[in-house]
């Protein structure tokens, strides 16, 4: 069977694909810039076809012998996304019965339509029915909030709950849902491939009912925060997405029409399609998916490998937020082999060194041990590391001779802290180093910490990554001698 993902690059499409992949299935997915498929491991398993949804000739060679169509893409970047969903959308559904598609599944919204919905809502519905002027038969799952680690709607409640020791709240924050984990959506998604071509509506969630308050209650507790929450009358979502917009680093203009959804009960009000359909599926508790989400784990219950999401093209150095966590990416091309390069990374710490700065990693030791941490007195093993040896303040996360080296942090701080090198053979016996401290900050202290350290960890890390290519470099020089 071979399946069209559209939005691979987005949250839901970059947990489907590889579901699908390992599941035997050949996947095609159409997008707009395949350069952001890059960091994804599985993006060398499918066939891809570059192109906008508005292009109609990228689109029928995105659905030439295609079996099922998934249909995952939104417009809310844009400011007339309604207009545009539903071009989009008509011209998905025509197309894909000229090319006789079997079936199109497509995931929207949850909402009573006879409340009169927000304009992101009631584009979802629409959307769903625009697919279905086409006579394919569609199968359309309606949700509420996903909860995941990289959901939008989740990382809103991570950063707000985070940053704000004391939050004014809008009444819509009681608004009523039934949350569903990212796992159950992609279980949902792929079983559906199982069925005959059917034309439905699919309403999923959770089988408790919350609200965002609660949701944000929840994750306080879940991350050890105490948080007060005063919920007033008025507070417009225009104000809202803007306050989100400066406290977060997410887009406000992507919040906004999110967040007007809230003002509507987000219930399960017609279960029995679910129930008949995927009789084999319960969705877990929203409290569960909240707890999985915390912890980073991914769809089968294993950690999810936030550092899938590190790649891709970019300049020398860059910082970014990703999953409530900071990145530093660092890269340098090293004029030596790979293995020279690691040899150099695995033997930091203990009697060598930092490379760079080694009296302000001293100090920092010093400072560590001063208010009870573990400083830098334990030195390193002199052999070949193993996960979980010590190597001064860190231990060993993982390692993989030659390429990869990461250490999680185990001095004292307000927050969770790991420093990777990863390294990649080229062609012409040199290799890429590309260096990468990730620290996820706990609570507004978390936060003012990074700030606070930002110059020193500027100057320290980039001469570090600097100071490995120049030792790595001798170190083949006096090899060619």
């Amino acid at each position: 069977m071979r399946i069209l993902v559209t939005g691979a690059t987005g949250y839901v499409g970059n947990h489907l694909v590889p579901a699908l992949l390992d599941q035997g299935y050949q996947v095609r997915c159409l997008v707009r810039d395949p350069s952001k498929l890059r960091p994804f491991t599985w993006a060398s398993q499918v066939e891809i076809v570059e192109g906008d949804l508005e292009n109609t000739e990228a689109v029928r060679a995105a659905l030439k012998d295609i079996d099922t169509a998934f249909y995952l893409v939104h417009s809310l970047s844009t400011r007339d996304f309604e207009h545009r969903e539903a071009v989009i959308s008509e011209q998905f559904g025509w197309i894909a019965h000229q090319q006789r598609v079997r079936q199109i599944i497509y995931l929207g919204g949850l909402g009573d339509e006879r409340e009169g919905l927000s304009r992101h809502l009631r584009s979802r519905h629409e959307t769903g029915q625009r697919l279905r002027m086409s006579g394919v038969p569609v199968l359309e799952f309606r949700s509420a909030v996903i909860v995941g680690s990289g959901s939008f709607s989740f990382e809103i409640l991570r950063y707000l709950t985070e940053r704000l020791p004391v939050m004014i709240c809008p009444r819509w924050v009681r608004t009523r849902l039934q949350p569903i984990a990212i796992s159950d959506v992609i279980s949902y998604l792929t079983a559906a491939l199982k069925l005959p071509p059917t034309d439905e509506i699919v309403e999923i969630g959770s089988p408790d009912v919350t609200d965002y308050l609660g949701m944000m209650r929840h994750y306080a507790e879940l991350r050890g925060l105490r948080r007060f929450m005063l919920v007033v009358p008025v507070f417009t979502p225009e104000l809202a997405s803007y306050w989100i917009g400066l406290v977060t680093p997410l887009r406000a203009s992507v919040a906004r029409p999110l967040i007007q959804g809230l003002r509507h009960d987000l219930l399960v009000l017609r279960p029995e399609p679910a129930l008949r359909l995927f009789p084999g599926i319960r969705a877990m508790s929203w409290q569960q998916a909240m707890w999985r989400a915390v912890k980073g784990y991914g769809l089968e219950g294993d950690p999810k490998n936030f550092w899938q999401a590190v790649g891709g093209d970019w300049e020398e150095t860059r910082t970014y937020w990703e999953q409530g966590r900071i990145v530093e990416i660092r890269k340098r091309s090293v004029a030596a082999d790979a293995e020279t390069v690691f040899s150099v990374v695995s033997q930091l710490g203990g009697e060598t060194g930092w490379l760079y700065a080694d009296s302000l990693w001293r100090l920092r030791g010093l400072l560590d041990a001063w208010i009870g941490g573990v400083g830098m007195r334990r030195g390193r093993p002199n052999r070949p590391l193993q996960v979980g040896d010590p190597i001064d303040f860190w231990r060993v996360d993982v390692v993989e001779p030659p390429k990869l080296l990461r250490l999680k942090a185990e001095m004292r701080l307000p927050g969770e802290g790991w420093l990777q090198f990863h390294i990649t053979p080229q062609s012409n016996g040199k290799s890429t180093l590309i260096q990468t401290t990730a620290f996820e900050p706990h609570g507004l202290l978390g936060l003012l910490y990074w700030y606070a350290l930002l110059p020193f960890h500027a100057l320290i890390f980039s001469g570090m990554c600097s100071a490995i290519a120049e030792r790595a470099e001798g170190i083949r020089d006096r090899k060619n001698l």
